[in-house]
């Protein structure tokens, strides 16, 4: 994964598609990132330009496309909204598989849909996952004031790890089935 978002257009493309080359001669996919994800507590998302978008994807040869359609990144309530109107317009002009950063802060229903409904192949859902490590280390530690070891205290943050591992791919199957 490649994030240029913050470059110049012509900068991202150029710098993408350099890593794209270099990825592809031992076999590697790249995901490059058009249209800034800004930051809950920071920076501002600028939306991806569907016409950028197409030109990217042409340009750089990129496998994914990480995309900005209201997406931010380390929201912790799940409230954000998307920009249908954009992510349908950016699937107008191509076909590259599309990414979300910032999936923490969009409701499992939506992201539900949007999996079925849209051609977004992976939601980054990274602070969902820290969220519940943190908790879960808070509590372990709580329990276990005179444990000392480390590989023993983070083995004891597994289950709550998977428990939230499993909520989300859960949440992704409209037929229950994760």
């Amino acid at each position: 994964m490649f994030d240029g978002s913050r470059l110049p257009l012509s900068d991202n493309i150029a710098r993408t598609s350099a890593i794209v080359k270099c990825a592809a001669a031992s076999g590697v996919s790249v995901e490059g990132e058009i249209g800034f994800v800004g930051y809950a507590e920071g920076d501002r998302s600028r939306g991806t330009d569907p016409e950028e978008a197409r030109r990217f994807a042409e340009e750089t040869g990129v496998t994914a496309m990480a995309i900005s359609i209201g997406n931010v990144h380390l929201q912790r309530s799940s409230d954000g909204e998307v920009d249908v109107a954009r992510l349908r317009a950016i699937e107008a002009v191509t076909s590259v598989p599309l990414v979300i950063h910032g999936g923490s802060g969009i409701a499992a229903h939506t992201r539900r849909d949007l999996s079925m409904t849209s051609n977004i192949c992976k939601f980054n859902v990274g602070t969902e996952i820290r969220v519940a490590f943190g908790n879960a280390l808070r509590r372990v530690l709580a329990e276990n004031p005179e444990e000392f070891d480390r590989i023993a205290l983070l083995g004891k943050l597994i289950p709550d790890l998977r428990e939230a591992t499993r909520g989300v791919l859960r949440s992704l199957d409209s037929q229950g089935r994760a």
